[in-house]
């Protein structure tokens, strides 16, 4: 994923990619498509943790981007406005269909190291069972809250493109994150290590 303030010539290139596909270039916009979908498809499969449903809610995500993409006003977040949009389809489709907000057990590892104190190797041994008790953590917290942690730390976003993807000020934005990981790291802090360091 290319990040905020990247001058490289990655982001030259997905501007004059950007740039063809507000002029209709079906070719640029489909680069772009194939250069962000997996992300927001990610995104998608942690919130709904339904694949079918993170297709279905990428295309849609697409669809749209490709009808506002005059309204894109910093080509240097591109990848965070397609996440707004990603979770405004999410949100969407939770009124709609009732679903239930959850991680994916391959996100696991990720948010394990990056939640909690560092564990031991011993530790480790559980993993299983540590996989599990994240994901009934995860699903302890509130989901705007769980989506902005996953915003944090599955796509890297930083703290400013999560508050443009969340329509949030900054200091929500580090309070709720902050929040987040200290729920996990009290729901979790007995089975791992000690728990009791941050």
């Amino acid at each position: 994923m290319t990040l905020v303030g990247d001058a490289s010539p990655e982001r030259d290139a997905e501007r004059r990619l950007l740039a063809r596909a507000r002029k209709g270039d079906p070719a640029a916009f489909r680069s772009l498509f194939e250069q962000h979908s997996p992300a927001v498809w990610r995104f998608l499969r942690d919130l709904f943790r339904d694949e079918a449903a993170a297709d279905e809610a990428t295309q849609e995500t697409f669809v749209r981007a490709h009808g506002r993409l005059g309204a894109l006003r910093d080509e240097a977040r591109l990848a965070s406005w397609l996440l707004g949009i990603a979770r405004h389809v999410w949100l969407e489709s939770r009124r709609t269909r009732g679903t239930h907000l959850d991680l994916a057990s391959e996100e696991n590892e990720a948010l394990l190291e990056s939640a909690l104190p560092s564990p031991t190797p011993e530790d480790l041994l559980l993993d299983r069972e540590l996989e599990g008790l994240l994901a009934e953590a995860l699903g302890e917290l509130r989901e705007e809250r769980r989506a902005a942690l996953l915003l944090r730390i599955d796509h890297g976003l930083a703290y400013e493109d999560i508050a443009q993807v969340m329509g949030w000020s900054l200091p929500k934005v580090k309070n709720e994150i902050h929040r987040a990981r200290l729920q996990l790291r009290e729901r979790l802090a007995g089975h791992v290590g000690n728990g009791g360091t941050r």
